[in-house]
């Protein structure tokens, strides 16, 4: 994200979050990449070290994007929602939520602004959110996944893929993720 675009997001979120405007996580990549992943939001690590999937969820994604030939270094990666949206449980202690939809409304004019800096050949969606957050309809990822669909009002092919840290969560999509991946490599030859 082009340092003009951080700067109006840091100064909209201290107007209307004050406090949060430093927990921001940006995408980054090259401009013009191929491939635009866009995830959710951002977890825990992610916050930390103020970088788009570099927990869990970003290890498996690296696991994928090798079998299928890609690397980080060649896409660029974002979130639909740019802060970690959490809850605090029993113990006390935060952990991670799905964002709201007042969230992700928050933030989709800002997604789309990065999508239209980026300007890339495609995007792939990780899951429900960025799924619905960029088409703007209420698609789910295990209806779509795998496919290539319209991105609405960007005019990109979109590439549905579920959120890599559902493999965390249900081993038993491993072997579809690795199909999808695979054949999300293949499409992006053609570009």
């Amino acid at each position: 994200m082009a340092e003009d675009l951080r700067q109006a997001l840091r100064a909209f979120i201290a107007g209307v979050m004050p406090g949060r405007e430093n927990a921001l996580v940006f995408g980054e990549g090259p401009k013009h990449a191929k491939l635009m992943l866009i995830g959710e939001a951002p977890g825990e690590q992610e916050t930390l070290q103020g970088r788009p999937f570099v927990g869990k969820a970003g290890q498996n994604l690296d696991h994928f994007l090798a079998l299928a030939g890609l690397s980080r270094e060649e896409i660029y990666i974002s979130n639909a929602v740019k802060l970690r949206p959490t809850k605090t449980g029993k113990t006390g202690r935060l952990s991670n939520r799905p964002p709201t939809k007042d969230e992700i409304a928050l933030f989709r004019p800002w997604l789309m602004r990065e999508i239209e800096e980026v300007a890339p050949g495609m995007i792939a969606t990780l899951g429900n959110v960025p799924l619905r957050a960029v088409t703007g309809r209420s698609l789910s990822i295990g209806e779509v996944h795998g496919q290539v669909l319209d991105a609405g009002e960007t005019g990109l092919p979109l590439f549905a893929l579920y959120h890599p840290a559902s493999l965390i969560y249900n081993r038993s999509l491993t072997d579809v993720y690795e199909q999808d991946v695979r054949a999300l490599a293949q499409r992006l030859k053609t570009l």
